[in-house]
Formats: C-alpha cells, sequence, structure tokens
C-alpha cells in the first residue's frame, strides 16, 4: 500500500469532515505501461460517492510536472474514472501549474484542489490543527486511562478506550486531534480501526503530557457523612495520598465523584453544608471519572498527583514523590 495512504486518510476525514475513507490497491493498475507503474503507486478510494484512482509519485521517482498531465490522463481514461496526483510536498509555482490546468492533486496535511468532484482548495483549504495549550477533560481521561494500562503498551485504541469511558465518538475525535496536535501520538489506520502511538514510554509521555494537563477538581462540597449508609466515590485528595504515602490523615475523610454522582445524591437527599461541622465529608466533584483505575479503592495516582501537584505544603509535595512509587511503569 503507498507510504502516504494513512495521511491521506487523516486528512480527507479532517478536511472534509467525511467518515475515514477506505483505501485499496487498484486492481487496474496492471492494464498501464510499465513506465507508470514504475513511476507511481496506485491505489483507489471512494469519495463522496465517487470512485478515485491515487496516483502516488513514489519517492525514489522523479516525475517531471510536464508530464504528470498526460500520464494522469492516461490513467483516468484506463480506470474511467478521476485520477489524482498525490504528493508528500509541492512548490508554490507547481501548485499554480497543476491547478491552471485543472489536474487534481492532493499533498496530505496541506493542499487539495480536485475539481471533478466540486472540490477546490480555496473551499476546503484549511489550516492544520493548532498547538493545544491544555487538553480537554475527556482527552485527559483518555490520556490517563492509557498510560495506566499494565502491560504497557505504545499502540492503542482511542476508540475502546472512549467506549469504556462513555464518550461519543464526536469527543473522541476531539481527543485525537489534541492528542496529535500535542505530540503526545501518532495516528495510523490499522483495517477499520485508528491506532494511537505514543511518542515516547509511559514515563516520557507523562513528563511531556504534564505542562498540558490540569487538575480533575472541578469543585468541592462538605456533606453530612452520618446520613450515608456507604461511602460515595472513590477516596480522592489528602485522603488517597496519606493511604498510598506516610502523610498522617486529613481531619475530615475526601472523596472524589462525578457531577452525575453529585446530583444523584443531592436527590436522593444529601444536602451540602455550609462548613464543616462533625462526621462531615469534603466531596471532590471531578470534571471526569475518578474511577479509572478499576480495581482500587482512591482515585488513580497520576489524576491524584494533578489535584495536588499545585500545594504549598512540603509535606504534600514530599508525599507525592513518594506517590511516584505507585505509578505504574
Amino acid at each position: 500500500m503507498p507510504r502516504l495512504t494513512t495521511d491521506i486518510q487523516l486528512y480527507l476525514h479532517e478536511v472534509l469532515g467525511i467518515a475515514m475513507p477506505g483505501v485499496k490497491a487498484w486492481a487496474g493498475a496492471d492494464a498501464l505501461p510499465y513506465f507508470l507503474r514504475d513511476a507511481f503507486e496506485f491505489s483507489e478510494i471512494e469519495l463522496l460517492g465517487q470512485p478515485i484512482v491515487l496516483a502516488e509519485g513514489r519517492a525514489d521517482s522523479a516525475t517531471p510536472l510536464s508530464d504528470i498531465r498526460a500520464w494522469m490522463t492516461k490513467v483516468s481514461a484506463t480506470a474511467g474514472r478521476p485520477a489524482v496526483y498525490v504528493t508528500d510536498a509541492l512548490a508554490s509555482y507547481e501548485r499554480k501549474r497543476l491547478i491552471a490546468n485543472k489536474l487534481p492533486f492532493i499533498v496530505p496535511g496541506n493542499q487539495l484542489y480536485l475539481p471533478d468532484l466540486g472540490l477546490d482548495l480555496r473551499e476546503y483549504f484549511r489550516q492544520r490543527t493548532p498547538a493545544v495549550d491544555v487538553l480537554s477533560p475527556s482527552a485527559q481521561a483518555m490520556l490517563v486511562f492509557a498510560l495506566l494500562r499494565q502491560p504497557w503498551d505504545a499502540d492503542w485504541q482511542p476508540a475502546e478506550t472512549a467506549r469504556t469511558l462513555g464518550y461519543t465518538t464526536m469527543t473522541l475525535s476531539r481527543a485525537v486531534k489534541e492528542f496529535t496536535a500535542a505530540g503526545l501520538a501518532t495516528v495510523r489506520v490499522a483495517g477499520r480501526a485508528r491506532v494511537l502511538r505514543m511518542e515516547g514510554t509511559p514515563d516520557e509521555v507523562w513528563e511531556r503530557a504534564k505542562p498540558l494537563l490540569r487538575t480533575p477538581v472541578r469543585s468541592t462540597v462538605w456533606v453530612d457523612g452520618r446520613t450515608l449508609a456507604n461511602p460515595i466515590g472513590r477516596l480522592a485528595g489528602l485522603s488517597a495520598l496519606a493511604r498510598l504515602s506516610m502523610l498522617a490523615e486529613p481531619r475530615w475523610p475526601i472523596y472524589a465523584l462525578t457531577s452525575a454522582d453529585w446530583k444523584a445524591a443531592s436527590e436522593a437527599g444529601v444536602r451540602e453544608l455550609p462548613e464543616p461541622a462533625p462526621g462531615a465529608q469534603e466531596w471532590q466533584v471531578w470534571c471526569y471519572s475518578p474511577a479509572l483505575a478499576p480495581q482500587a479503592t482512591t482515585v488513580d495516582p497520576l489524576s491524584l498527583t494533578l489535584s495536588l501537584q499545585d500545594s504549598a505544603d512540603e509535606r504534600v509535595q514530599s508525599a507525592l514523590d513518594e506517590l511516584k512509587g505507585h505509578f505504574p511503569w
């Protein structure tokens, strides 16, 4: 399969807003003259209901631009469908010549001109996804979930993670764009699935991602724990840190729960206290699930670190250093 196949699929998906198109080898290539098969790698794709042939210039073949139009006309006539020239780079003057000759072309991640399909560069060209300053809560949860996996594998399917965490397809797509824009992962297509490959070891990814990550705690409330038959949520904050280090237990137990959990508890009669009192509990309402480590009684160590990393207490910072021993790598 041509070397730019994955780049083409992702580019068309992002630029045109369509489902990830499938690319397969073009069986009709055998009917072409040898010099064409030697100069290009051929594949076929269906785009917006129209089958087209992709002709990717081989990396070791310098094809004169003056010949490309005639050669693409030959390929199109043989295929009985539009033929599109694919390359990984075009100079400005080359692009202008191709457009002037109405020759369809794709430069994945950069330029697109498909006049036979009613698509042109000016209508559909978009700038590359800008670098991200902060990962969204859903992307952060997916990243933490992936880093917690055992045994470690640099490759993972974000769709499976999204399903496990209850995220929609739209949320999944946004998260994948954030990972790639941040340089945390690259994307490839395996069959009908997208696979993310982490850029580095888990500790390297974690350190590179930390400037983009924020505390998962959205808000905190005080409740009367004496009215509860059983604890709600996971141990969090200083309570979780005390469980996982030598830090002393806080005066009031701390638990983490989701906004949905807090809403359900409120509807069940749990009321917020104006201030802590005997029997009180501190509840942290998180912006993503505090149960990313399924078998644990505390929140996961990575999210716990993020929730406490800004503490000015030296004892807390010392306990956070100790907590690194609970990281999965």
